[in-house]
C-alpha cells in the first residue's frame, strides 16, 4: 500500500493532469449533446472531433501556462481557487475565440452560443468541484489525524523559528506535538499570539509555565543566543522534569527547504556544556596540512576518523587512513567519498601500527609529511586485565611508529594522549605516559617536530558513558555511575580534534600541549540532567545505582603533572607543559624490559616495569614473578 501512494505522489501532477482532461472533454460531449437534443451524437460529427481537439490543446495550454499543476492543493487557500476559476474561463475564453476564427474561414463549422455558454459553466464547475472536493478530503484526514492523542507542547523563543515550527505542524496533522504555549524574553512579546499560540511568560517562570499548562514537551528554537544565556534556560528546562527536545541551527533548515519538525533531536550533554565552542581557524592553524600527505593512525576511530574529516576540508595533497578494523575504515571511507567524491585524494590501509614492516612499506612509498597517532588501547578496564596488550600496542605500536617516521623524516608528528597519564592509576594511563616520554626521547635528536597533545573524555566517543546512559535510559534504567563523587573534564569530538590540529602547527618539538578542558562536569549530576532532559524524575522513574570505581579509575582526572609547569600559547585554548628531564639509556633499557616482559605475557612483571618507568604511577602491585638474567639480550624491540 505504501508503495501504491509514494508511486502516486510522485506522479502527482500527471494524474491530476489527466483528472481534468476527463473532466473537460466529458463537459464539451455533454454540452455538444444537450444542444444537439441527441447525447448520441449521431449524424456528422467532424465538427464535434475537431472542436474536441482544440478544446484539449486550448484547456491543456492554458492550465499549464497557469501552473495549476504545480500547486500543492491539498494546501489550497481562497486565493488558490480563484486562480484555478480565472484559469479555467481563460481557457474557456480562449477555446470560444479560437472556433469562432476558425469558423470565419470555414463556415460550416459553427459549435453554436449555446454550446459555448454551456460548455463554459460546466467545465469550469467541474473544475472547481474536482479541487474542492480532493481538498475537503484531505481536510478530513488531518481531522482524523489531529484527534490522535498528542503531547502538550511548550516552545521557547517567540521568534521566526517558532513560526516556521508552528507553520509546519499546522500542516502536519499526523504530528505528535499540540503547541499550548510560548516563553520569550522580550517583554513587548508577552500576551501576544502567534500563530494563535500566546506568549505567556519568560524563560525564568519555564518550571512554573509547564506545572500550570501541563507541559509533556519543551521545544528550544532560539537560534540566535548566548551560550551562557542556553545554558540558563536548559538549566531550568532540567528542574521540570519534562522531555526537552532543541532544534539546532534553525536559520540554516528555514532556508534548505528541509522539514524543521524533522530535525527535532534530544537536548545533547553537550548543549548543556556551558561554554564558547572551539573554532579550528584555518586561515591562521591549518597551513601546514595544505597540500601535503597526512596519515592518521587510527582513522577509523571517534578522533581518528574526526580527525579525517577536518582534514579532509584542509585541501590535504593526500590522506592516508591506517586503521586494523576494516568496519570502521571502510565507513570512513564510505562518508568522505559521499562528501568529496574525487575532489579528496586518499586511500585506506588497514595495518597493524605494531607491523614495523607494513609501516616501513607505506612510509617508504608515500612519502608522508604529517602523521596525527590516534590508533590506541583507550579502555582502562580492560587493560587492567590484558597490560601486556597495552604495552604491545599503545607502547611499542608508538614506538615503531615514531622510530619510522624519524627514519623518513617526516615533518610532523602529533601524538594522541589523555590526560589519564597524568599521575595515572592506569595501565592504560601509564602506557600513554610512557608514549608521550617515547615522544620526547625521540624528539631530543630527530628533525621530525614530535609533539604530544594531552586532553580529557571527549562526548559520544566509543566507550564514553553518555551513549551508554542514553540506552540505559531508554529501557527504564537503572543508571550506573561508579561513584557519586567521580568528575570528568568534557569537550565534543569535533572540538578536541579542532586543538588537535592547531596543536600541530604550533609544534616545534618535544612539546606536550594541554587542551583548556573548560570546567570539569560531575558525572552524577551529567546522570541526572539526561534523565531529565529525557522527561523522567531520577532516583523516581530512573533509579542511578552506583557500582564502585572499576580497575585503575580515579575519582578525577588531571591535565598536568605537579612538576610540569604551563606555558601559554598564542591559542588561550592551548597550553604547553614543561617536559620532564629523564635519562634516555635508562628509558630505553627499560623499555627493552618491558618489551620483552609483554612478548612472554608475563601480566605482574608489565606492570612492576611501568612503575619504575612512570614513577608517579600509582597502582597495586599484583606480581612476583622474576626477569630473567638474559633479559637484555632476547629483547629485541
Amino acid at each position: 500500500m505504501f508503495k501504491i501512494y509514494n508511486a502516486i505522489g510522485k506522479h502527482r501532477r500527471t494524474i491530476l493532469f489527466l483528472c481534468d482532461f476527463l473532466l473537460w472533454n466529458l463537459s464539451y460531449y455533454m454540452s455538444y449533446g444537450i444542444n444537439k437534443n441527441n447525447l448520441s451524437l449521431s449524424g456528422d460529427l467532424t465538427v464535434f472531433w475537431w472542436g474536441l481537439l482544440i478544446e484539449n490543446i486550448c484547456f491543456a495550454a492554458v492550465f499549464i501556462l497557469f501552473r495549476l499543476y504545480d500547486k500543492l492543493w491539498r494546501y489550497a487557500d481562497i486565493e488558490d481557487f480563484f486562480f484555478a476559476a480565472i484559469a479555467s474561463l481563460s481557457a474557456n475564453l480562449v477555446f470560444m475565440m479560437t472556433t469562432m476564427a476558425i469558423g470565419i474561414f470555414i463556415p460550416d463549422f459553427n459549435l453554436g452560443t449555446r454550446v459555448y455558454i454551456t460548455f463554459a459553466l460546466m467545465s469550469s464547475f467541474f473544475v472547481m468541484l474536482f479541487r474542492i472536493v480532493y481538498r475537503l478530503n484531505k481536510i478530513l484526514e488531518r481531522r482524523e489525524l489531529a484527534q490522535k492523542p498528542k503531547k502538550r507542547l511548550l516552545i521557547i523563543g517567540a521568534g521566526e523559528g517558532a513560526l516556521s515550527v508552528l507553520s509546519e505542524l499546522s500542516k502536519t496533522p499526523g504530528n505528535e506535538y499540540i503547541p499550548v504555549c510560548i516563553v520569550d524574553d522580550d517583554k513587548e512579546k508577552l500576551h501576544r499570539r502567534i500563530s494563535g499560540v500566546k506568549v505567556v511568560g519568560t524563560t525564568y517562570e519555564i518550571p512554573e509555565i509547564c506545572e500550570e499548562y501541563g507541559i509533556e514537551v519543551i521545544l528550544f528554537t532560539i537560534s540566535q543566543i548566548s551560550v551562557t544565556d542556553k545554558k540558563r534556560i536548559l538549566d531550568s528546562c532540567t528542574k521540570t522534569h519534562v522531555e526537552v527536545k532543541i532544534i539546532p541551527n534553525i536559520y540554516n533548515l528555514m532556508t534548505s527547504g528541509v522539514p524543521i519538525t524533522s530535525s527535532i533531536r534530544q537536548v545533547e550533554v553537550e548543549d548543556l556544556l556551558g561554554r564558547e565552542p572551539v573554532v579550528f581557524d584555518t586561515e591562521k592553524y591549518g597551513k601546514y596540512i595544505i597540500g601535503q600527505t597526512v596519515l592518521v593512525t587510527g582513522g577509523g576511530g571517534s578522533i581518528g576518523s574526526e580527525l579525517c574529516r577536518q582534514i579532509a576540508r584542509l585541501n590535504p595533497k593526500h590522506l592516508i587512513i591506517l586503521d586494523i578494523y576494516e568496519n570502521n575504515a571502510y565507513e570512513i571511507q564510505q562518508e568522505l567519498i559521499r562528501k568529496h567524491g574525487s575532489d579528496l585524494s586518499f586511500e585506506v590501509q588497514i595495518a597493524s601500527v605494531r607491523d614495523r614492516k607494513k609501516l616501513e612499506h607505506i612510509f617508504r612509498t608515500r612519502n608522508i609529511d604529517v602523521v596525527f597517532h590516534a590508533a590506541a588501547h583507550k579502555h582502562v578496564p580492560l587493560m587492567e586485565t590484558n597490560p601486556e596488550e597495552a604495552v604491545k600496542n599503545n607502547v611499542f605500536g608508538t614506538l615503531k611508529l615514531v622510530e619510522t617516521a624519524d627514519k623518513y623524516h617526516v615533518k610532523n608528528f602529533v601524538q594522541i594522549s589523555t590526560d589519564k597519564a597524568v599521575n595515572p592509576t592506569s595501565v592504560m594511563g601509564a602506557s600513554k605516559r610512557i608514549c608521550e616520554m617515547i615522544i620526547q626521547m625521540i624528539g631530543r635528536r630527530s628533525k621530525t617536530n614530535f609533539v604530544a597533545v594531552r586532553f580529557g573524555n571527549v562526548l559520544g566517543s566509543n566507550g564514553s558513558v553518555i551513549p551508554l546512559f542514553k540506552e540505559q535510559i531508554r529501557t527504564g534504567g537503572p543508571v550506573t555511575v561508579t561513584h557519586p563523587d567521580i568528575i570528568r573534564y568534557f569537550m565534543t569530538i569535533p572540538e578536541a580534534v579542532s586543538l588537535v590540529l592547531t596543536a600541530g602547527s604550533l609544534a616545534k618539538g618535544g612539546e606536550i600541549f594541554i587542551l583548556d578542558m573548560g570546567e570539569p562536569v560531575k558525572i552524577k549530576v551529567l546522570a541526572e540532567n539526561l534523565i531529565r532532559l529525557s522527561g523522567f524524575k531520577p532516583h523516581e522513574d530512573i533509579k542511578i545505582e552506583y557500582t564502585g570505581l572499576r580497575p585503575g579509575e580515579k575519582l578525577y582526572e588531571e591535565l598536568l603533572l605537579n612538576e610540569e609547569g604551563i606555558t601559554k600559547t598564542d591559542n588561550k585554548k592551548i597550553y604547553i607543559g614543561k617536559p620532564i628531564e629523564f635519562s634516555n639509556d635508562i628509558f630505553f633499557n627499560h623499555l627493552k624490559n618491558l618489551y620483552y616482559a609483554a612478548q612472554k605475557n608475563r601480566k605482574n612483571d608489565v606492570e612492576e616495569i611501568i612503575a619504575e618507568i612512570v614513577p608517579t604511577y600509582h597502582h597495586e602491585k599484583v606480581g612476583t614473578d622474576s626477569l630473567p638474567d638474559d633479559l637484555e639480550n632476547e629483547a629485541e624491540i
